[in-house]
């Protein structure tokens, strides 16, 4: 399905980005691995995907820096020859209430989960525009949509994911390049695992189909969107999240 394809997936070290990351190989792609923190996750992606028969990297480089992200896309458009699908994962949280949240802290959550998108989109918008083909995924949140108590940084954030998957859509239809946004639920990762016992039965409880989501929930949508089954979906935002959003 994604054969002769190269996909640059933000945050895939781990979480829902590992997956991804497995998923898009398993379909064919060659992956570039990008993480911020973790060396030793992000090599451990890079060794499952070559298992697969796939060429796989690890390229280290904090979204949020603009330079940053142009030098790892010109090293990889060097050593690949091109990068057909774009993954914009990468994310933070910092949540508070309004009342107790530090500058520092919005500001953060704001450079890493929108700006990162813009930083690696920017960077790749000429590339794919000489291509004239790209699949652009962005990830999104279901509190991007609904909003959520605790979390105004995050969910400016990803009401902002929104917003930009839509007008860039409008920019680059007529290069054949789509632009979608996936909007996770409640999924079982890392970030939801520090949740207290009650926070997680607040939320099951919101969520019609009653059981928390799998990060192959969410790559297989990816993997959907990043595909020729796809070609005529552009602009959409797609909720994975058990009906949270009805």
């Amino acid at each position: 399905m994604l054969s002769g394809k190269v996909a640059l997936v933000t945050g895939a070290g781990r979480g829902i980005g590992r997956e991804i990351a497995l998923t898009l190989a398993s379909y064919g792609a060659d992956v570039i691995v990008n993480y911020n923190g973790s060396k030793e996750k992000a090599d451990e992606v890079v060794n499952e995907i070559e298992k697969m028969g796939r060429k796989a990297v690890a390229v280290q480089c904090s979204v949020a820096d603009f330079n940053a992200c142009g030098e790892m896309i010109t090293s990889m458009l060097a050593e690949f020859g091109h990068i057909d699908i774009l993954v914009n994962n990468a994310g933070i949280t910092k949540d508070n209430l309004v009342m107790k949240m530090t500058e520092e802290d919005f500001d953060a959550v704001m450079d890493t989960n929108l700006k990162g998108t813009f930083n690696t989109i920017k960077h790749m918008y000429r590339p794919f525009l000489k291509q004239r083909a790209g699949r652009i995924i962005n990830l999104s949140s279901v509190t991007g949509v609904l909003g959520n108590a605790g979390q105004a940084n995050y969910a400016a954030s990803k009401a902002g994911v929104i917003g930009l998957t839509k007008s860039l859509a409008r920019e680059l239809a007529s290069r054949n390049i789509t632009v979608n946004a996936v909007a996770p639920g409640f999924i079982a990762t890392d970030m939801t695992a520090v949740m207290t016992e009650a926070a997680k039965e607040a939320t099951l409880a919101q969520i019609p189909l009653k059981r928390v989501g799998e990060p192959k929930d969410i790559s297989e949508m990816v993997a959907f969107l990043a595909s020729d089954k796809a070609s005529y979906i552009t602009g959409q935002v797609i909720s994975v999240d058990g009906g949270m959003a009805i």
